[in-house]
């Protein structure tokens, strides 16, 4: 039997060049303009058996509750549909949504329900952080994935059966509580920076003229007045703002996933004059049974007895010297060159954070 210490291999990929001027409205949100999450419980009925068992217990109930209303008394105990299972509905209400406008809305079972596929949810209300109703959702819901197998022998499961998604399955019934922007529009940054933020309010006096049309109130709100001849027409004037072009301030950050085997690097980290002494070492481990056989009149038995051997062997060490402003694109050809791994790529880069010649920020996910 062989042993060795595997070595993981990652993908390394470069973000080329200097991040080109964005629209405004990628770099920023209008204040007030925002979507709003809904929830509600419900049930989804039609299923082949796969719903809820007897020993979930309000699955039951709603369907005894829903049937009441209807007219038909079953007492919850005396009840056992194994088509219906009980499920949390959520969806999204985009800004300013109003009465009539489809949503899409996800169910996800809460009780032991094995699959929702081919199921139908019933009439179910959604309710916004304020207890109010903003949505009604029912229909036939869709599954990305499926089970199949019989009981007790062998099943096959894709993906997740026990959420399912029903595009426009919901009818909007109350108008969302966003705020339109009236005499000052106050633009929220997805990223605090302040260099961007001077950077916008550089572009917006521009455009409009003056120096004192768009204030920068910190790192992540600018805040522009409606000028006096979009009073009545913000909704123009909020759209011109939205085209404008900026070039965003990214900060230098190398990001590492070991999980997946991911390493991001900007290509304008810079690295100070540093000399890379690297080097490789394996270790291999070999196990072979040898078969220890007693003399023929000995009391022995036969055994098989492992014989274990270790072997270590280490390269010779490869070195890299990068010159002052060495780019990170440098850095990852110079450590290719010496065959260096993804893995090692990421030890380095650690060390060279940690002796102070990487001029960026590690940000390990």
């Amino acid at each position: 039997m062989r042993t060795r210490f595997p070595i993981l291999l990652l993908a390394v990929a470069l973000l080329a060049g200097n991040a080109p001027a964005a629209r405004l409205k990628d770099l920023v949100s209008i204040e007030g303009v925002r979507d709003n999450q809904l929830i509600g419980y419900g049930l989804v009925v039609g299923l082949a058996g796969t719903g809820d068992r007897q020993q979930t217990l309000f699955s039951a109930q709603s369907l005894t509750n829903l049937l009441e209303r209807m007219g038909i008394t079953v007492p919850a105990t005396a009840i056992r549909v194994n088509n219906t299972a009980a499920v949390m509905v959520t969806a999204t209400l985009p800004s300013f949504a109003q009465p009539g406008l489809h949503i899409d809305v996800s169910a996800a079972a809460i009780g032991d329900c094995k699959n929702l596929q081919g199921g139908m949810l019933l009439l179910t209300s959604l309710r916004g952080a304020d207890g109010q109703v903003y949505a009604v959702a029912q229909g036939p819901v869709m599954t990305g994935g499926f089970g199949a197998g019989r009981g007790g022998g062998t099943s096959q499961t894709l993906n997740h059966p026990t959420v399912a998604r029903s595009v426009g399955g919901a009818i909007v019934e109350r108008a969302a509580p966003s705020v339109a922007p009236t005499g000052q529009v106050r633009l929220q940054l997805h990223q605090s920076d302040f260099t961007t933020s001077a950077r916008i309010v550089a572009a917006v006096n521009k455009k409009y003229g003056g120096d004192k049309t768009a204030k920068a109130e910190n790192a992540g709100l600018v805040s522009v007045p409606v000028p006096p001849e979009y009073a009545s027409r913000t909704t123009e004037f909020v759209s011109e703002l939205e085209n404008l072009t900026v070039e965003a301030d990214r900060p230098a950050r190398v990001v590492i996933n070991e999980r997946t085997g991911t390493i991001v690097l900007g290509k304008d980290v810079r690295v100070s004059p540093v000399a890379i002494l690297h080097g490789n070492l394996s270790v291999e481990i070999q196990t072979t049974f040898a078969v220890s056989q007693p003399n023929p009149v000995s009391p022995g038995t036969t055994e098989v007895v492992p014989q274990t051997s270790v072997a270590a062997k280490e390269e010779k060490a490869r070195n890299v010297v990068l010159k002052q402003g060495a780019t990170v694109e440098e850095l990852v050809r110079a450590l290719a060159s010496i065959g260096s791994t993804p893995r090692d790529v990421i030890a380095i880069l650690q060390n060279l954070k940690s002796a102070g010649a990487l001029e960026a920020e590690i940000e390990v996910i």
